[in-house]
């Protein structure tokens, strides 16, 4: 299991100091320093609809999901993944191997995945990374050839690139550098950053995903049975 921990509390600046020496030793450490689009996986939420079973932790395949995700996000070729715990963040990082990855704490979770957002492109501050990948811990049937599809429209840092099923805007999105700080100012609440692409839609490149994909999320009882 890995140590490595991003932010622990406080605004988003903080949180973008807190996760700096982190983030730069991990990437020392396992050869990622220059690779210049980083995962970012959501793994906050408290699964209120699932009786307060956080999604992290449900179990997929025989273990917690949050570790499917993050290695979906290895196998499609983010050398860098940066994972927002919240809800039960200590039995995440007990019960979870999640080796190499960087742990963000967002104190916040409760406010929504806005917060956890915002955490994420903060712990980013000071490493090469150039763009973030976001997926989202409770969509499993989202697996590495989506990811990869997303990952392979990143130009530069003026990116804007999300994954399109029968050409509905969906996840994962990647977002260049240059929106972060947009990006940042807009996300609340459980919105993340819908109210920043429908600004920018101009410049959302969607790539195609339905073919190898499928978008569902893990919100009730009723959808445990997409997971094995």
């Amino acid at each position: 299991m890995n140590d490595e921990q991003g932010p622990a509390a406080g605004g988003m600046e903080a949180q973008g100091r807190a996760a700096h020496g982190t983030a730069a030793q991990g990437g020392a450490a396992d050869g990622t320093a220059a690779h210049p689009v980083a995962g970012v996986l959501l793994a906050a939420g408290g699964g209120r609809r699932l009786g307060g079973r956080p999604k992290a932790l449900l179990e997929h395949r025989g273990r917690p999901l949050v570790e499917y995700a993050a290695g979906v996000l290895r196998a499609a070729g983010c050398a860098r993944v940066h994972v927002v715990l919240g809800a039960r963040a200590d039995a995440v990082r007990e019960r979870a191997e999640l080796p190499g990855c960087v742990l963000v704490d967002n104190p916040e979770w409760e406010r929504g995945m806005g917060g956890s957002l915002r955490a994420g492109l903060a712990s980013l501050a000071g490493t090469p990374a150039r763009a973030a990948l976001v997926t989202l811990v409770d969509q499993p049937g989202v697996g590495p050839e989506a990811v990869a599809r997303v990952l392979a429209g990143y130009t530069d840092e003026t990116s804007l690139v999300a994954a399109a099923y029968d050409g509905v805007r969906g996840h994962p999105v990647l977002f260049g550098a240059a929106h972060w700080a947009g990006i940042a100012a807009t996300a609340t609440g459980d919105q993340g950053a819908r109210a920043y692409l429908r600004e920018h839609f101009a410049e959302v490149r969607l790539v195609e995903c339905g073919d190898i994909a499928r978008p569902y999320d893990i919100d009730t009882e009723a959808d445990l049975v997409h997971l094995e």
